[in-house]
């Protein structure tokens, strides 16, 4: 099939499977409904995909790696930095220390170093499989970013350890200190590698906006184009792709802060990127089911798998290791809450019990680990094939079906059980940021009208305008002080409800005099624009 179709029969699939995650009478996960679109395209249809685990790692894993580097809260980060890293890097060396022996155990026909580097590919957990599967029960937030961290972070790790393992299994040796060097050089590469080209990408921009102004488009096209640099410009000197994109993401968020830009620069960028994240999520998890029927068809059968395993006995295998990386997970993050001071913060075992069961069950497996078992080699340097390879990548494929199952069904009902408590808050006042930011404007509005001393119609007008504006800050601040915060917060409330009824009505018409032909397209967009941003304003209250 041609690329350009393929590309675009993909973005159909995940067009008709949002549709149907909207229009079906229970809420079911949207990896799920895209799974199942892409099992239909491959069974039904009879759709092959051509996906070479290369191309599948440049143009999925960058970008969104980027993007949750760039988008974490730097502050909930750091301050969480050691509890990530416990996950992160802790966590994946534990579990692919237990589940190598277990997997060996279990399956006796797979090598010992296969065995590893599929506990490795197994040990990275999905950040955007999470998102999804809990749908629209939030989970607290300093779990959120706890968790987000470690997604962004064991990426690297798991899959630098994979690589060392497959190295192992196609050079037949093994040196734990060569080894252990070049994890160190691949990790500092990638981190240095990640943030450089992120400063040389911002600052170039930032040289030639002072030239000529800046240009937004131009702006949101490097803004694409930086997490493939850094992944490129890393896999070439050594280091890790995967952790340049991200801490390459991370960067461009403090650089940024440095050198604001143009509000429409923000709003357009994010509009963007949020269509290039629906998107790549989607694909990814359309390829997951149209590969599930691919490999279904040509590993299991009886000629295939006949000497490693049955199809009963593969699915035995899935279950039984999902159990094994569900139990090392309950167990490490047990030990690690007794290791912390939030043991202290919540006495109460039971709560305890439900935090570190919720924490296990979001160890939701995704992308990461279906194009890295896909990237195995067929064959080793001898051309004999790669061992237990077609048994290695079913059961990854059934390690992430029964992941994302579980965690569907059985973590919303958990999460809504966690108790909110105040360890688990946002970092920062937004009510002290609020009237900060409220007084600034007060400040610069009081010294513009000050500043007015003409007695002409143009400048009643500007005083106006300005009164206006002040009153409508005063009334603002006004919301923090106590003695009259109730009220005031209700007739804010209502001013806004009402403001937002006004804004449907200034829609309705604009577009009432757009069919009727009144005003043409570009006034059209541009006032309803308008309208829409001051909406958008109104509604991030909610």
């Amino acid at each position: 099939m041609h690329y350009v179709a393929v590309a675009l029969l993909l973005l159909v699939a995940v067009t008709f499977s949002g549709i149907i995650a909207r229009v079906l009478p229970r809420r079911l996960p949207l990896p799920l409904i895209q799974i199942a679109t892409g099992v239909l395209l491959g069974s039904v249809f009879g759709v092959k995909i051509p996906l070479d685990p290369e191309i599948f790692f440049l143009l999925f894993i960058p970008p969104l790696l980027f993007l949750d580097g760039w988008r974490i809260p730097k502050g909930a980060f750091f301050r969480d930095l050691r509890p990530i890293l416990t996950l992160a890097v802790g966590l994946v060396l534990f579990t692919v220390v237990g589940m190598a022996p277990f997997i060996h155990w279990l399956v006796p026909a797979m090598p010992l170093a296969v065995c590893f580097a599929v506990a490795a590919i197994l040990a990275p957990t999905d950040p955007v499989a999470l998102a999804a599967v809990r749908g629209s029960t939030p989970l607290p937030p300093r779990l959120r970013h706890v968790l987000q961290g470690e997604a962004l972070l064991n990426d690297a790790s798991g899959l630098d350890v994979f690589r060392f393992a497959v190295v192992a299994v196609v050079s037949g040796s093994f040196s734990l200190a060569q080894t252990a060097a070049g994890f160190v050089w691949m990790v500092a590469a990638g981190v240095a590698i990640g943030v450089g080209v992120a400063l040389a990408c911002a600052y170039a921009l930032r040289g030639l906006g002072r030239l000529g102004g800046e240009d937004t488009g131009i702006e949101i096209l490097v803004s694409l184009l930086v997490p493939f640099a850094a992944y490129l410009a890393s896999e070439h000197l050594g280091g890790s792709g995967i952790l340049a994109a991200a801490t390459g993401g991370i960067a461009t968020q403090y650089v940024n802060l440095r050198g604001p830009e143009l509000s429409a620069t923000r709003m357009e960028r994010q509009a963007v990127w949020n269509t290039v994240q629906d998107v790549l999520n989607g694909v990814i998890f359309v390829l997951l089911g149209e590969q599930l029927v691919r490999i279904l068809n040509a590993y299991l059968g009886p000629a295939r798998l006949s000497a490693a395993a049955s199809d009963w006995t593969v699915l035995l295998y899935v279950i039984a290791i999902t159990a094994a990386l569900l139990i090392l997970r309950f167990v490490w993050v047990w030990v690690s809450l007794y290791l912390t001071r939030i043991r202290r913060e919540i006495p109460d075992t039971r709560e305890r019990l439900l935090l570190v069961t919720v924490t296990a069950l979001a160890g939701v497996r995704g992308a990461v680990t279906l194009a890295g078992v896909l990237s195995l080699p067929l064959l080793l340097p001898d051309g004999s094939g790669f061992p237990a390879r077609e048994l290695a990548v079913v059961i990854a494929m059934g390690v992430i079906l029964t992941s994302l199952l579980l965690a569907s069904f059985t973590l919303p009902p958990l999460v809504r059980r966690l108790p909110a408590r105040p360890q688990m808050a946002e970092i920062g006042d937004e009510r002290g940021a609020r009237v900060a930011a409220a007084r600034a404007a007060l400040s610069r509005l009081q010294a513009l009208r000050d500043g007015i001393e003409e007695k002409d119609e143009a400048a009643e007008v500007e005083r106006e305008a300005l009164d206006y504006l002040l009153d409508l800050y005063r009334r603002r601040l006004a919301r923090g002080d106590s003695n009259r915060q109730q009220r005031v917060w209700m007739l804010a409330r209502s001013e806004r409800e009402f403001h937002l009824d006004a804004l449907a009505a200034e829609r309705d018409q604009l577009f009432r005099l757009r069919i009727e032909r009144q005003i043409d397209d570009e006034l059209h967009r541009k006032l309803v624009l308008e309208v829409d941003l001051i909406e958008a304003s109104l509604r991030s209250e909610d």
